[in-house]
């Protein structure tokens, strides 16, 4: 009986031994992981009083795939580009690269705006837009030849843009992002299309009758079909038409198509024909667009293209919609940096002041925006 009760003290004694070195681990490990999340960053951003806070998900998993994203940036509207690249900046962990656009005499701008603010870590590359390339493909009014905008045929570029990408982004200066750009990416592209447009017959945008002009939502509203060249295409006049201030590409496909070739051919007969229709009030770019992409493209969320917020100065949506919105898209002619604009103060949160000055909102005294 004494033997027993040894071996029992025994054992008792090495069962509580093993629990209080087991205790003593897990108080270790918990420690060293308290200590690792408190002297990290999850998001890797620096605190910024004027940025919205990003959402927490995106913390959860980081994204190493680089995703390309092509802005044109006019001197004019470069504080329009540079909240779009902010909010995308600022709305992903992924590894995102622009591609910015532009105009020789606006590279030094365009430079120390990004390398003396708060967007100094972006990964960007500043590309040159040689205007001779539009030589003989684009109509010019001698009287209003300042009124051409070279970089706005700059979409029509992309595998030479950015040559080593499989995919692109392509996106207008006059937008923000209010989720993750890699979900825009992620759109499935069916078997042979080269992009993917928003429909502006879709269930989230309205259609947009523009005072003394045909339709804009369907083809009518953007080509001439009382001439011939444009019937002989059996394109019917009711087909929806897309919007294409945000896309998304497939580069192999594209150069595959010969998509860029197919634009300028319809650019130079339009120049030749004028094919465009007459009453046309959006882009010139959009015409030859849809010739070359009729019923050859997919589409993406629409909510990833909330447009028209610039096609008048009221107020078109509800705060709850614009707020559940992916990407909000000014495009129109009440851009958020101008004098009156519909949610201008929702754009506001995103621009970073110009350090030069020599860019700087357009606001009414009685309706200016006050950052809180």
């Amino acid at each position: 009986m004494t033997l027993r009760k040894v071996n029992i003290s025994i054992l008792i004694v090495a069962v509580v031994i093993f629990l209080l070195v087991l205790h003593h681990n897990f108080l270790g490990l918990s420690d060293f992981l308290k200590r690792e999340l408190s002297d990290s960053n999850p998001l890797g951003l620096q605190p910024i009083d004027f940025i919205p806070a990003v959402p927490q998900r995106l913390a959860d998993e980081r994204n190493d795939k680089e995703i390309s994203v092509v802005i044109a940036a006019s001197d004019e509207r470069l504080g329009g580009a540079i909240a779009a690249m902010n909010s995308i900046y600022r709305h992903t962990r992924s590894n995102v690269v622009f591609y910015i656009v532009t105009l020789n005499d606006t590279v030094d701008h365009l430079r120390l705006w990004l390398s003396t603010t708060a967007l100094k870590n972006l990964r960007y590359r500043i590309l040159d837009f040689d205007p001779r390339v539009l030589e003989g493909k684009v109509q010019v009014d001698p009287q209003k030849a300042d009124t051409l905008k070279p970089l706005t045929f700059a979409r029509f570029y992309l595998p030479s843009l950015v040559p080593h990408a499989e995919k692109a982004i392509y996106v207008d200066d006059d937008i923000i992002v209010q989720d993750d750009i890699l979900e825009l990416y992620n759109t499935p592209l069916k078997p042979g299309h080269a992009a993917a447009f928003s429909d502006d017959c879709d269930s989230t945008t309205n259609k947009v009758a523009v005072r003394g002009a045909g339709n804009q939502y369907n083809y009518l509203g953007f080509l001439d079909y009382k001439k011939e060249t444009i019937r002989k295409l059996a394109m019917k006049a009711n087909t929806c038409s897309f919007n294409p201030g945000v896309f998304v590409a497939n580069l192999t496909e594209w150069k595959l198509q010969n998509i860029t070739k197919q634009l300028e051919k319809w650019m130079a007969l339009n120049v030749a024909e004028e094919l465009y229709s007459r009453t046309l009030a959006g882009s010139i770019t959009t015409p030859p667009l849809l010739i070359v992409f009729y019923k050859q493209h997919s589409s993406i969320d629409p909510m990833w293209n909330v447009r028209h917020l610039g096609s008048s100065a009221g107020k078109r949506y509800s705060p709850q919609f614009v707020k559940a919105a992916k990407l909000l898209h000014w495009n129109g002619h009440f851009k958020p940096w101008g004098r009156t604009a519909s949610y201008a103060e929702v754009w506001e949160k995103w621009y970073v002041p110009d350090p030069t000055g020599k860019f700087s909102l357009i606001r009414r005294h009685s309706e200016a925006y006050e950052a809180k």
